[in-house]
């Protein structure tokens, strides 16, 4: 009989549990509610009128347009234009991403030892990431501008002609993607200073009691313990750059012509300038195809990365 009251007590227990977690789980689920909400109607919704819209002529102002089916997508592929700017968008994020990863890093490895003013010059680094993009562009405008631009004052004043780099399609994506690099190369050494700390010093200790060289070390020991950090830097640093917009408006505004325009940029002249928002759709269908293969594609590989250190 007392084994019989034991067991039915033991079921009533299990049942209550199951409940509060059943109810937890469901409490958790009202609390994830609201920003399920905020993506739908600020991302996912806006994305699917998009994917739409690129299917038709609308020119983004009138109430009424007709279905294209394919035909913008043809225009697309056909349009010199689309594979100038895919390419300089191909420049942007994997520009970018390469210069932040390796100056952040080597700031990184300088500002996780013991030298004075670090605190300082860890500030003066990030400094530039809180600064808006747009006006990060114009600060640098003035220091290349063609017209009263330090560069060129500088250039005169050692006796030497004056340069036009924002006007020079040879040279205005560089500029921008060091720009873009300049900002955001703060965000990567926070990143990769907080992956170094986190690294144990016995490692170190026992690799120099083996005779193992500073590179050695670097190679075998800090760079597979720091793949977590190289992972999300690389994700984060193709989808910026990917994506960059203010900063090349507030330099180049796009120009001369197309030579600079990003897809971003391309697809804001589009809408609002040449009033065709159909193939402005269309543009940023693909460049969020681009983005979401580059970006994923680079996720997995390091993922495995970080599997194999």
């Amino acid at each position: 009989m007392s084994e019989l009251v034991t067991s039915t007590k033991i079921d009533v227990s299990k049942k209550v549990s199951k409940r509060r977690k059943e109810k937890k789980q469901s409490s958790l689920w009202w609390m994830y509610m609201p920003s399920f909400v905020i993506v739908f109607l600020f991302i996912l919704y806006p994305f699917i009128n998009g994917i739409q819209l690129s299917f038709t002529n609308w020119n983004g102002f009138s109430q009424s347009y007709d279905w294209v089916g394919l035909e913008q997508y043809k225009r697309m592929f056909t349009d010199p234009t689309t594979w100038l700017v895919v390419k300089n968008t191909l420049l942007y994020g994997v520009g970018s991403t390469i210069l932040q990863n390796i100056i952040g890093l080597l700031y990184a490895l300088l500002l996780n030892q013991s030298i004075k003013m670090k605190a300082i010059t860890r500030t003066v680094i990030y400094l530039p990431v809180i600064i808006s993009p747009l006006i990060m562009g114009y600060i640098w405008y003035f220091f290349f501008a063609y017209q009263g631009g330090a560069l060129n004052d500088v250039l005169l004043f050692l006796g030497l002609d004056k340069i036009n780099a924002l006007a020079s399609p040879e040279l205005n994506t560089w500029i921008i993607v060091f720009v873009n690099t300049y900002q955001y190369v703060g965000v990567a050494m926070i990143i990769y200073l907080a992956g170094l700390q986190s690294i144990s010093k016995d490692y170190y200790e026992a690799a120099q009691i083996d005779g193992a060289s500073v590179l050695q070390q670097f190679k075998n020991i800090t760079i597979p313990l720091l793949m977590p950090s190289i992972t999300i830097n690389i994700v984060l640093n193709i989808i910026g750059g990917l994506k960059l917009f203010d900063v090349i408006i507030a330099l180049t505004g796009g120009g001369p012509g197309n030579a600079s325009q990003s897809m971003s940029t391309f697809m804001y002249d589009l809408y609002f300038k040449r009033q065709d928002a159909g193939y402005a759709a269309t543009q940023g269908v693909f460049m969020a195809f681009i983005i979401l293969i580059l970006s994923l594609a680079a996720l997995v590989y390091f993922r495995r990365k970080e599997i194999e250190a």
